[in-house]
């Protein structure tokens, strides 16, 4: 018997699904970075204040206030160093925040609009509690016109906190924390344009107004369209830059209209066959098209995500820290700062007021008089988030340095309030998290069943008279597969759905295996899933399913009639039904539910309509069984109650 010739696999369980290894996952590996990039971004300060207090302390300043300039004929850009960080490098920093809240309202939890509501007000309620607290302490005096500072949480620092101090936080937790830092970010900048900057001019905002709506128009260009937008980009930046306008802004706009999608099928069957052709004939011309073809298969968020992310968190963002971090600190300086009505106005606000303004405002915004939904974390989780969210850093720090410009005393009073509140608020947010994790058990039960449904991402329901379902037809968890029998990652899942359904037991699990044949890449996917339904057909599926996966490098069709002749079926009428190709159209719906969930890729899992993303092993898969164990319990006692 003669073997497909394949390359052999490799023996080694994945550690990633494809699915995973192509688009990383965007909500977990944008957390996972920015909590990484949080380390660094600490480390950047600390040194930043190590330089300052040195033997050689005037160097600090001496650095950072050299001067840039870049001529093009008559044209200047003038700068110090500190002020291409803030108002250059920076804006791609905002760029990637931007493109982040653009995929989670495209694709993530915020994609039903109607749960913006809830992280909006917690946002703008953080926000005004802390500008409120700050001017209670400075109203009137010269501190007064840095209550910008006292506003703005830390996207890096924040998440980094929450995941030091409950490392097990759901997506749905950061998720939340990223959506008010985001809308915080919105807030803090729109507050530079109009309160802290001067000499605007308006035909250069008009400008950058206009090439703003040219990047816009950019979306109905077929060919060349990333040069020219990267060319806009830069001409909006440069435009904001020569307006008066802290140019960061720029970078926050074209991230929120960058699209996110899902890869398309069609598209990613395409770059098969080119990527294929130029195997054949590795010439320029296939090279280029394969290239633009994988490319474009990804969305332009997505790509600019992927390039941009680890520059950002890992270099623009800790040399910011180390630009603007710098005090030089004595017992007179410190000695100031505490009886400073601009340090405390910033610390209090940031460590007190924070949270109290975001628990209020989630508060006033889930009251159904008011219009108001559940919140999607529970009211204890959501106290510590609004903890985490009291770190200031980045634009707190901008800010100062606006505000604050020519007046050192005030500057450097602001900074040691920015950095104390950043070291104590983690510590709050502990606090706040270990006070939950003791909380009475039947107290978090009821926590949990009044939070908001989780989003189903699974397009087409699951049918018991059509799907394969293997378990408990009545377990509150459904585990749903699309796979390829010919897919060498979803050979080497299928042992983690085995343990995953023992561990869980049958009375708790149901496992619905859909097919999704990836013909370009597999050829004899189809047919293998065709044999499939063949063996269905005589009541025999699911030993014929893991037959074929016991044997995946024998899907030949008389291969697959020794298969069904090895499980005692009616050969001549398993031929007979690969002949005629009878379960053709069976295949085709599952194709299409496949498309309408947004999956293009094997194997993709979705655990009670929901999408698992992230690695497939089995404690990741059976953390992610008992939460949705855990939240399907609570809401079948609360529609008991």
């Amino acid at each position: 018997m003669r073997l497909d010739p394949r390359p052999s696999a490799d023996p080694t369980p994945p550690q990633r699904t494809a699915w995973a290894r192509n688009l990383a996952a965007p909500v977990r590996g944008f957390l996972q970075a920015e909590t990484g990039g949080a380390v660094v971004l600490v480390l950047a300060a600390v040194v930043a204040l190590l330089w300052a207090n040195s033997p050689w302390p005037d160097s600090y300043e001496d650095v950072w206030h050299t001067d840039l300039s870049i001529a093009l004929g008559d044209h200047v850009l003038h700068a110090d160093l500190r002020e291409w960080v803030n108002q250059g490098l920076m804006a791609l920093f905002f760029l990637v925040v931007g493109l982040e809240a653009k995929r989670e309202l495209d694709q993530g939890e915020l994609r039903e609009r109607a749960r913006l509501t809830i992280p909006v007000m917690a946002a703008v309620g953080g926000m005004a509690v802390t500008v409120g607290i700050y001017l209670a302490f400075n109203a009137g005096g010269e501190g007064a016109d840095g209550w910008g500072a006292a506003m703005s949480t830390d996207t890096a620092l924040a998440l980094g906190a929450l995941a030091i101090v409950t490392p097990a936080a759901a997506v749905r937790v950061r998720v939340f924390l990223l959506t008010m830092v985001v809308v915080d970010d919105l807030v803090a900048l729109a507050v530079i344009g109009i309160f802290y900057s001067e000499d605007v001019s308006l035909t250069a905002l008009g400008i950058a107004v206009g090439l703003f709506v040219v990047l816009l128009l950019l979306r109905f260009v077929r060919r060349g369209r990333a040069p020219l937008a990267v060319g806009v980009g830069l001409g909006m930046w440069l435009a904001m830059f020569q307006s008066g306008v802290d140019p960061v802004i720029s970078g926050l706009a074209i991230g929120l209209v960058t699209t996110a999608y899902p890869p398309n099928r069609d598209d990613l069957e395409r770059a098969t066959e080119l990527t294929r052709s130029f195997r054949e004939q590795p010439t320029p011309e296939l090279a280029t098209a394969a290239q633009r073809s994988l490319a474009g298969a990804i969305s332009p968020n997505e790509r600019l995500q992927h390039s941009l992310h680890p520059w950002t968190t890992y270099v623009i963002v800790p040399l910011f820290a180390l630009a603007n971090a710098g005090i030089a600190i004595d017992g007179d300086v410190l000695s100031a700062a505490a009886t400073s009505s601009v340090t405390l106005g910033i610390f209090v606000g940031y460590v007190v007021g924070k949270p109290i303004g975001i628990v209020g405002a989630s508060w006033l915004a889930s009251r159904k008089v008011l219009g108001g939904t559940r919140p999607a974390i529970t009211w204890p989780i959501l106290t510590g988030a609004g903890a985490a969210a009291g770190v200031g850093f980045t634009l707190s720090l901008l800010i100062a340095t606006l505000a604050f410009e020519g007046q050192d005393e005030l500057l450097d009073q602001a900074k040691i309030g920015i950095l104390a509140s950043a070291v104590v608020s983690p510590f709050t947010a502990w606090a706040a998290f270990a006070a939950t994790r003791r909380l009475p058990d039947a107290m978090r039960a009821r926590q949990l069943g009044n939070v908001a449904e989780t989003l189903v991402d699974l397009a087409d329901d699951v049918d018991p008279e059509r799907d394969h379902v293997r378990g408990d037809p009545d377990a509150i968890v459904t585990v749903v597969e699309y796979a390829d029998f010919e897919c060498p990652f979803c050979g080497r899942a299928e042992p983690t759905i085995r343990e995953l359904m023992v561990n869980a037991g049958a009375d708790h699990l149901r496992y619905v295996f859909r097919h999704l044949p990836l013909a370009d890449v597999h050829p004899h996917a189809q047919l293998a899933a065709e044999a499939s339904e063949a063996a269905a057909a005589q009541g025999r599926f699911w030993e014929m399913h893991d037959r074929l996966y016991e044997h995946q490098e024998e899907l030949t069709a008389k291969e697959l009639i020794g298969h069904a002749r090895a499980l005692g079926l009616d050969v001549d009428r398993f031929t007979d039904d690969l002949r005629e190709r009878r379960h053709r159209t069976r295949i085709e719906r599952d194709v299409e539910s496949a498309d309408e969930s947004g999956v293009s890729g094997t194997p993709s899992f979705f655990i009670n309509g929901r999408r698992h993303h992230g690695v497939y092993d089995i404690d990741a898969l059976r953390a992610a069984v008992r939460s949705a164990k855990m939240r399907a319990t609570v809401r079948q006692r609360a529609a008991g109650d």
